[in-house]
């Protein structure tokens, strides 16, 4: 992996993106979603991860975290959510998706018959509260450029949420700081 695609800065937050293979539309139901919610859960509660900001699309997610080893936290959970995703499209019968999965998997990936997420999650150091606040902003405004909201929150894959009041995120973040 380059080295532009590793955490270099262990000290503070990251804006990662993860993609899934050949830009598939995965996360097109709520049961798919729910897996990565699930795991990013499970990784704050038993890995010291910390979300400060998440977002999910159909093809790929977004997400500013922390923590110590992010790099590792990161892997073990994408590894997760590939198996529990893969069980999900044989329970929906999405056989196109499994298949294309399998035949679009990297030469070097020997240990899976299919491939779910492209390589690396392309960290990028997030050093100040400018920086914070511009990548929040992206992450939140996704869906709007879409066209699928109006507004952030109308959204419910992403924490946007968080700032309602009132509001009950599916995910809570961490404070920033």
């Amino acid at each position: 992996m380059r080295s532009r695609y590793r955490v270099q800065d262990l000290d503070c937050a990251h804006f990662i993106t993860s993609t899934i293979l050949d830009w598939l539309p995965v996360f097109t139901t709520p049961a798919c979603c729910d897996i990565l919610v699930r795991s990013l859960a499970c990784c704050r509660a038993h890995k010291r991860l910390q979300i400060h900001a998440w977002v999910i699309m159909e093809k790929h997610f977004h997400a500013i975290v922390s923590g110590p080893a992010l790099g590792n936290i990161i892997a073990d959970c994408k590894k997760f959510i590939a198996r529990a995703l893969l069980e999900q499209f044989a329970r929906e019968n999405r056989t196109w998706l499994l298949e294309r999965l399998c035949t679009q998997k990297l030469p070097h990936k020997s240990r899976s018959e299919h491939q779910v997420w492209q390589d690396g999650f392309h960290p990028k150091a997030i050093p100040d509260d400018m920086m914070m606040l511009q990548k929040s902003d992206y992450i939140h405004h996704n869906p709007i450029r879409r066209g699928w909201v109006a507004s952030p929150e109308h959204w419910r894959y992403s924490s946007a949420h968080e700032w309602l009041p009132g509001g009950t995120p599916l995910l809570p973040c961490d404070p920033w700081r």
